[in-house]
C-alpha cells in the first residue's frame, strides 16, 4: 500500500473544506481554554495535543488510495464490531456506561470509531451491490444494509450509550435513504416516526392518574426516562433531571447579542454548567460570545457540509458518493443534537459538539472521516 500525493491529485484539494474545519478545530481550543478554567488541569492543551495527532492521522487517510480503504471496509467494521465485545471484558464503566478502554492517561471510545466502520461498509454494499438498470431498494435488497447498522447499534446500546446509538442510527438511515427506497418505506418510516410520538405522549404526556400504562417508559434505565420527562417539562425538576437543561438555558441567554466576553462568562467560572467542556460546549460559546458569533459558528459548520456534499456530488464512483454522504451525514446529527439539546429543544443525550468538544476519541475519529472527504475530492477524476 503506497502513500502518496501526485501532482494532478492538487488542484482538486477541497480547501474550503479544510480551512472550514480547521478554524473550527482552532476556536474549540480556544473555547476549552475558557471552558476548563476553573478546572485544576485546563483541557485545552490536551486538546491541542489531541488535534495535532488528529490532523496527521487525516493526512495519512488522504494519501491512501480510497479504493484501498474501500476493500479494508470489511475488516475496520469487524474490528470495530470486536473492540464493542471486548468492552464487556476489559472496558473501563464510567458515569454509568462501559464505553472506554483505558491505557495508563489515554482513554478510547470504541463507538466513536464504529460510526466510522458502519459508513465505510454501507458505502461498500451501495457500491458492491449495484448493477445498471437497478431500481429503488425493496425490503428483500435492504436486508444487507439494515444489518450492517443493526448489529452495531445494538452492542452500542447495551453499553448503554443511547446517544451514539442514535447517532449511528440517523446517519445510516440518511445514507439508506440517499440509496433510494420504494415509496411504502418511506410511508412506514413515518408511521414509525407518528408511532414513536404516539408512544411518548402515551408514557409522559397523557394525563391519567399514575401508575399508568406504559408502552416504553417502564423499560429505559431510570436516567433516561427522566431525561425524556426532563425535556417534555423542564421546570418539573430543575435541581434533578432538568439541571443540565436548565443551567444550559441561562447561559445561552445570558450571552445577549455580543457575549460576556472571553473568560467573563459567569456560568461557566462559576461552573454552574455541568460537563462544560464536553456535552454543553456551545453554551460556554454562546455565553461569552453572543448570538452574532454563535451564528458565525453555524456558517463554518453549514460550510462544512455543503462542501462535503459537493465531493459526494463530484465523487468518482458510488463508493466515493456514499462516503461522502455519511460523513456529512453523522456530523450534520450530532451538531443537530448537540446545539438542539443546549437550546432546550431537544432531550440531553450526552452526544458531543463535533470539533469543539473536549475529546480525543471525538476529535480524531472527526478527522479521519474529514480525511476520507478529501481522499476522494482528490481522486474524483484518476480513475
Amino acid at each position: 500500500m503506497q502513500l502518496r500525493i501526485e501532482r494532478r491529485m492538487l488542484p482538486h484539494v477541497p480547501w474550503g473544506l479544510i480551512l472550514s474545519v480547521l478554524a473550527l478545530m482552532g476556536l474549540g481550543i480556544f473555547n476549552l481554554a475558557s471552558a476548563s478554567r476553573s478546572q485544576a488541569s485546563p483541557v485545552w492543551t490536551s486538546q491541542a495535543v489531541y488535534a495535532g495527532v488528529s490532523v496527521l492521522a487525516a493526512l495519512i487517510v488522504c494519501l491512501v488510495d480510497y479504493r484501498v480503504i474501500k476493500n479494508l471496509a470489511l475488516p475496520i467494521y469487524v474490528l470495530n464490531i470486536a473492540a464493542l465485545l471486548a468492552l464487556r471484558v476489559i472496558g473501563h464503566k464510567a458515569k454509568g456506561a462501559e464505553s472506554w478502554f483505558v491505557l495508563g492517561p489515554i482513554r478510547i471510545q470504541p463507538a466513536e470509531f464504529m460510526k466510522i466502520g458502519v459508513l465505510l461498509m454501507l458505502a461498500k454494499v451501495y457500491h458492491d451491490d449495484f448493477k445498471p438498470g437497478d431500481g429503488s431498494y425493496g425490503l428483500k435488497r435492504l436486508v444487507k444494509p439494515v444489518l450492517v447498522v443493526m448489529v452495531p447499534t445494538a452492542l452500542v446500546l447495551v453499553q448503554p450509550d443511547l446517544g451514539t446509538a442514535l447517532m449511528i442510527l440517523l446517519s445510516s438511515a440518511t445514507v439508506i435513504l440517499f440509496g433510494k427506497v420504494r415509496w411504502y418505506l418511506v410511508a412506514v418510516l413515518l408511521v414509525g416516526f407518528f408511532a414513536v410520538a404516539g408512544i411518548i405522549w402515551n408514557d409522559y404526556v397523557r394525563d391519567v392518574p399514575e401508575p399508568r400504562t406504559t408502552v416504553v417508559r417502564h423499560l429505559l434505565k431510570p436516567h433516561q426516562s427522566k431525561r425524556i420527562s426532563g425535556w417534555l417539562d423542564p421546570e418539573s425538576d430543575l435541581r434533578g433531571s432538568g439541571y443540565h437543561a436548565a443551567q444550559s438555558k441561562i447561559a445561552v441567554g445570558s450571552g445577549g447579542l455580543h457575549g460576556k466576553g472571553w473568560k467573563e462568562g459567569t456560568q461557566t467560572g462559576l461552573s454552574f454548567l455541568p460537563e462544560q467542556h464536553t456535552d454543553f460546549i456551545f453554551s460556554v460559546w454562546a455565553e461569552e460570545h453572543g448570538f452574532v458569533k454563535c451564528v458565525m459558528l453555524l456558517v463554518l459548520y453549514g460550510l462544512l457540509f455543503i462542501f462535503g456534499l459537493g465531493v459526494g456530488f463530484t465523487a468518482r464512483d458510488r463508493f466515493g458518493a456514499f462516503v461522502a454522504v455519511g460523513v456529512v451525514s453523522m456530523i450534520f446529527w450530532q451538531v443537530f443534537e448537540n446545539i438542539g439539546m443546549v437550546i432546550g429543544l431537544l432531550p440531553v443525550t450526552g452526544i458531543t459538539l463535533p470539533l469543539l468538544s473536549y475529546g480525543g476519541s471525538s476529535l480524531v475519529s472527526v478527522m479521519l472521516c474529514i480525511g476520507l472527504l478529501v481522499n476522494v475530492s482528490m481522486r474524483r477524476h484518476m480513475f
